[in-house]
């Protein structure tokens, strides 16, 4: 039985925070794809394509498959779905902590 991977949030973070890998995320998220077909929409070189997608595959987030000469990739959505649950839990503490300041906002201006 294989054991999963930890998801490295930091890495997964790092990953996303840049225009160009959202876009290769967002773009292979409708389905899988060539190297090329990823560069084409971009306004860089193909090793600046090659190394986005080494940081988006060290993140967990992305899968290269030799085809003959080409590569094919594909979005792995694991480590997208832990920091989206990660965001989840902080987004519920931070509504819970503004309800009780609006609480206590509306209490004073009620005496």
């Amino acid at each position: 039985m294989l054991k999963a991977q930890p998801v490295e949030l930091d890495a997964v973070f790092a990953a996303i925070a840049h225009p160009i890998r959202r876009a290769i995320i967002e773009r292979l998220s409708e389905g899988d794809c060539t190297v090329r077909e990823l560069a084409e929409p971009h306004d860089v070189s193909l090793p600046a394509i090659s190394q986005h997608l080494r940081v988006l595959e060290e993140a967990g987030l992305l899968e290269q498959t030799p085809e003959g000469r080409v590569r094919r990739c594909a979005l792995k959505a694991a480590p997208l779905s832990a920091a989206f649950s990660w965001l989840v839990r902080y987004r519920l503490f931070w509504e819970d902590t503004l309800d009780q300041i609006a609480r206590k906002v509306e209490g004073e201006e009620q005496t």
